[in-house]
């Protein structure tokens, strides 16, 4: 077989998920963001952080 044929033949191979980015934005103007790939896990992560006084907003959005 000619090698592309070989390329081809494992190139869908990989995992494929989404990947989802949690931005923290605190009351004196820092953020924070960190990435998922299991949205429950993104928006617990975001719950957890928006119950402290010093958060000012969070948001979870899915990275292209």
């Amino acid at each position: 077989m000619p090698s592309n044929v070989i390329q081809k033949k494992f190139e869908d191979r990989r995992r494929k998920h989404e990947h989802w980015l949690v931005t923290i934005t605190y009351s004196d103007g820092e953020t924070f963001g960190r990435v998922y790939t299991d949205i429950d896990k993104a928006k617990r992560f975001a719950a957890r952080q928006k119950r402290s006084p010093l958060v000012k907003k969070t948001s979870v959005v899915r990275v292209e």
